[in-house]
């Protein structure tokens, strides 16, 4: 029997409504407590959910809280990783759980000293459709992976989100909100990366708001929105990579990767779920029937539509390895080495010239159909 960790989660923003109702569906957390800088955000999951609204310092002091899970804006997430492990918390952040190399080795440095775990979303690519991509891949099906491609393009945030403010500001940005789900999955794929060069411009100095108490309001856009990278990885790949709030609509695939006898083409790695194609020596995309992976049924409503959403999974994974000692996929090393390949791509752009990547990190263990089982109520 998973021994059950409390669960205390701090920023009740916009993204925390689905940490709050999926939480609960992993079988080794209990959530306790949640707080926020507003007390009126904490109030109302308090009381939509059914969980106890503290002030930040009195949940770090709560000692039913075993790990915090950080839904701070981006430029928070360092300051408040940091002082829930200096209270003797596990900490899982929301991505980039931080802004700098010398950020994420600060928090290795107090995490190993306490004897503490770090983790950071995103989990997605432990979906059953991206599981399954990795199965194909490692399984031999098309071949070694020498090169492919990989799109997250859209017109931005401001249309949907009522304070989109931050993803404009440092911190924010195509690479550094949606890049990691693209890195992360890449590493999963195919390893880890070894440099990056890149090119990057925005199109516009403002945005204006579109949604919310704050329509029609202009936010200042402060970094890039338009980037398009290379990334070479350490097993010879090169793979482009283009993220952008600057295109209105396009006929770009979100990831294909090409290997030496085929090609696979692999859903958004934004979500959990989606249809994988494979083609082999006839040249042909073929839709797969994806395995029977726990991780595939769609159980969450969208405005879109229902799909399947496991929001927490790479946490759950975290406090199993707490208990049994293992490695844990969303690790602190596979999260700087993300951290680093997107800030160097930031900085490639600037520079004008290649940047080597200075950290690495091995792939995560593949998460097969029981094992992630095992990990929900």
């Amino acid at each position: 029997m998973s021994k059950e960790y409390g669960v205390g989660i701090i920023g009740c923003g916009n993204i925390s409504g689905a940490y709050f109702k999926l939480i609960p569906m992993f079988r080794n957390l209990k959530l306790v407590a949640c707080a926020d800088i507003n007390p009126a955000a904490a109030k109302a999951r308090s009381e939509e959910f059914g969980v106890e609204a503290q002030e930040i310092d009195a949940l770090l002091a709560n000692s039913a809280v075993d790990v915090v899970v950080n839904l701070t804006i981006p430029e928070a997430h360092y300051p408040v990783s940091k002082a829930a492990l200096e209270a003797g918390k596990h900490v899982y952040s929301e991505k980039p759980f931080v802004l700098s190399i010398e950020q994420g080795e600060d928090l290795r440095r107090i995490a190993d000293a306490k004897g503490l775990k770090v983790g950071s979303a995103p989990d997605t690519y432990l979906g059953g459709s991206h599981q399954f991509a990795r199965h194909l891949i490692d399984s031999g099906k098309v071949g070694k992976i020498m090169s492919g491609t990989a799109h997250v393009l859209s017109p931005g945030m401001e249309s949907w989100h009522p304070n989109p403010d931050f993803f404009f500001a440092p911190g924010g940005g195509p690479i550094l909100d949606l890049g990691p789900y693209y890195v992360n999955n890449l590493v999963n794929l195919v390893g880890p990366v070894k440099r990056v060069v890149a090119l990057a411009n925005k199109a516009r100095e403002e945005r204006i708001i579109g949604n919310g108490p704050r329509l029609g309001q202009a936010v200042p856009v402060i970094v890039a929105t338009n980037i398009h990278a290379i990334l070479e990885f350490e097993n010879g790949a090169q793979i482009a990579l283009m993220a952008s709030w600057d295109v209105w609509a396009h006929r770009h695939q979100n990831m294909e990767l090409y290997g030496t006898d085929g090609a696979v083409f692999v859903p958004d790695p934004n979500f959990f779920g989606g249809k994988v194609e494979v083609a082999g020596n006839d040249c042909e995309p073929k839709e797969v029937e994806v395995w029977d992976h726990p991780l595939t049924a769609q159980n969450y409503q969208f405005d879109w539509g229902t799909q399947a959403n496991y929001r927490g999974i790479g946490l759950a994974d975290m406090m199993e390895a707490v208990t049994t000692g293992r490695d844990y996929r969303c690790s602190l090393d596979r999260s700087l080495h993300t951290i680093d390949v997107l800030t160097a791509i930031l900085r490639s752009a600037e520079e004008g010239k290649a940047v080597d990547i200075v950290t690495t990190c091995t792939q995560p263990e593949a998460l097969g159909i029981e094992e992630a089982r095992s990990l929900l109520r």
